[in-house]
């Protein structure tokens, strides 16, 4: 995992304060977040993930939660990352939306390609780059950059 090479490239050209880590999973992320000085909170739906999440980074606040119905108000976070969670989410474009309400400069979306079968989720659980990008303008993101890593893709959908 890419982690400090997809943060720099999440924080490029911004200055960030704060960041929601959606679908924090093992907790991986948001204590690199919160390592580089940034106030962090991880999201998870599942309470084990929260449980692990919180051993391995006890200076991030976790919270359960889903992607579609995030608990904060308007503009709460500098950066929302979704790390390798969009695809789980349904409808995707609620997620973005959701993401969108609660982020004040920028949403970062770490997504499988979809191209790779040996790696990560089933393709029919994944989404296409295309699909990706499309979701973004319909959340109402205009400007949106992609970068290729390794073994995944990494969207940087910006709101102004």
């Amino acid at each position: 995992m890419e982690v400090p090479r997809v943060l720099d490239l999440c924080l490029a050209g911004i200055t960030a304060a704060s960041a929601l880590d959606v679908g924090t999973g093992t907790g991986l992320f948001a204590e690199e977040l919160a390592a580089r000085g940034l106030s962090a909170v991880g999201v998870d739906a599942n309470p084990e993930m929260i449980r692990r999440a919180s051993a391995l980074a006890p200076e991030v606040r976790f919270l359960e939660g889903t992607a579609e119905r995030l608990p904060f108000p308007d503009r709460s976070f500098d950066l929302v990352f979704f790390g390798q969670a969009l695809h789980e989410t349904e409808p995707p474009l609620a997620a973005l939306t959701e993401a969108r309400r609660v982020a004040r400069v920028r949403v970062a979306v770490l997504e499988w390609p979809y191209r790779e079968e040996e790696h990560g989720p089933p393709i029919a659980h994944r989404l296409e780059p295309r699909a990706v990008l499309t979701l973004a303008r319909e959340a109402g993101f205009r400007r949106t950059r992609r970068h290729t890593l390794k073994r995944m893709e990494l969207f940087l959908l910006d709101l102004a």
